[in-house]
This record gives C-alpha cells, structure tokens and sequence, in this order.
C-alpha cells in the first residue's frame, strides 16, 4: 500500500454520502415491517440491516480497496488488521428501535487509523440529523459545531440501571434523565451535543457502536473511558468491550469510580 492516502476531508465526503444514502435505503424499510431474523446472540437482524450493509460495503471499498473492514452485519476478516485505515460501521444502530417503529436509530460509520477514529459520520434520518466529525476540526449536527454545554444544577446521566444506581449522592439528586435510548451511537452523539451530560454503557458494545459516536464526543472535550481510565481504543483484534463511561470532562472524576466499582464487582 502507498504511503500516500487520502486527505481526511475527502474521506468524510466519502462516507457522509455513503451514510446519507444508506440511510435513505434504510427509510424506505422503516414503518414497512421487514423481514427479521435472529443472530446468535439474540439480537435482531433484518432485511434492511442487510440491505444496508452490502450497499455500504460494496461503495466504500470500491473508492477505498485499501481500507479494511469491520461491520456488525458482515463476518470479521481478521485481514483488517493489516490495513492502515479500516471502516468500522453499523448499518442501523438501533435495530430494535428501528423495527419498533422509534425514530432514534442511525447509520454509523468511522474510519479508524491506529486505534482511533479519524473522520465520523451518524446519519438519523428518522430525525432529519446528521452527524459529522474529523479529528481536530470539531464535531457538527446539520452543519452546526457542537460544544460542550454545561448546566450545573440540573444533570441528565443515562445508562444501565445498576451503574446510575450507583451515583453519588449528590449527582443522583440532580440527575433528571428518565427513560431509555435504544442506539448506542445516539446516546453517545448526545452526550456530544449536550442533550446528555453522561452515559454509563454496559458491557459488550463493539466498535461498530462507539467508533463515530466516540469521535463526537472527543472532539468536544469529552472522553469515551474504560474502567482503568484509559480511553477506548477501536480497531483492535477483539472489537468487544466491556463497560464504558462516555462522559463530558468535568463529570468524570465523579463517574468513573461508579463504573470501576461494577467492574470490580464483575471481575
């Protein structure tokens, strides 16, 4: 492979039009009950997942042969792992959203150099939103930088019940979340974009669910963080994770000990 690669913008172009029109393929299924079948794991798949995967599969490698590959609905070519950039995408993120006729489902897709994401797009068009970001250049929704909004007496932290039951004291008396948000991605994007000052995620998620949404999230100051502290790295051998805290900066001293506590206890 050439050492010259694509310039990080012509990449984002690339796959902001590949997300935009998988989304647009994944629309035309919405509302219309597809068929669905169920994965080893329980988890739903269904036509339009598929649909979806092999349209994106099948554009992005034909204008990048040289990048690898790594996708919730397509099988693990451990061949990834020798290519400098590497696609990591979810297709719907969401899917039970998706097939509940919920609107907060995406198509989500990364590219991802060395362990981290390096441009990253979740198309909702359920919503009409779109997502974007390149690292060191910010994060956007339609267009509009996102930044980190803060509101100290009144906190939205989400997550699994048993790691918000573990808040402290005085979080969980300001902490106003309720309710329940299918698409990892999208949990993570409104982290990014202040709608969410917290999330706790339990474990495992996969790269495909993190890997743009974490690039939102760091581009405003905020941290998708293990339970040793170390940021998440994707891209890996084993693209599976155990619980996450993404978090904007000024919670995480707060949070993160919650999160080392369920892991401790798991271990």
């Amino acid at each position: 492979m050439s050492d010259a690669l694509p310039a990080l913008a012509d990449d984002l172009a690339l796959i902001r039009e590949a997300a935009a029109e998988g989304g647009r393929i994944a629309l035309a299924h919405f509302g219309s009950d597809p068929d669905v079948w169920s994965k080893e794991n329980d988890s739903p798949v269904s036509e339009a997942d598929l649909e979806v995967d092999h349209f994106l599969r099948t554009t992005l490698l034909a204008a990048r042969p040289d990048y690898g590959w790594l996708s919730e609905e397509t099988e693990d070519d451990p061949a990834r792992l020798s290519k400098r950039r590497c696609f990591v995408v979810d297709p719907i993120d969401g899917t039970r959203a998706f097939l509940a006729g919920k609107t907060t489902w995406c198509v989500s897709i990364a590219i991802v150099e060395g362990g981290v994401p390096l441009t990253g797009v979740l198309d909702c068009p359920a919503l009409d939103e779109m997502f974007e970001a390149t690292a060191g250049q910010g994060a956007f929704r339609n267009g509009t930088r996102l930044r980190d909004r803060r509101d100290t007496d009144k906190l939205s932290i989400a997550g699994p019940a048993n790691l918000v039951r573990g808040l402290p004291p005085h979080l969980a008396e300001a902490n106003g979340f309720q309710g329940h948000i299918p698409s990892l991605a999208y949990r993570i994007a409104m982290v990014a974009d202040g709608r969410l000052d917290a999330t706790f995620i339990k474990p495992n998620a996969h790269d495909w669910d993190i890997a743009a949404a974490m690039l939102l999230l760091t581009e405003t100051d905020g941290r998708l963080l293990q339970p040793d502290g170390d940021d998440v790295r994707v891209g890996q051998p084993a693209p599976k994770h155990g619980p996450l805290l993404a978090s904007q900066a000024h919670l995480i001293g707060d949070l993160l000990p919650v999160l080392q506590a369920v892991a401790h206890k798991r271990s």
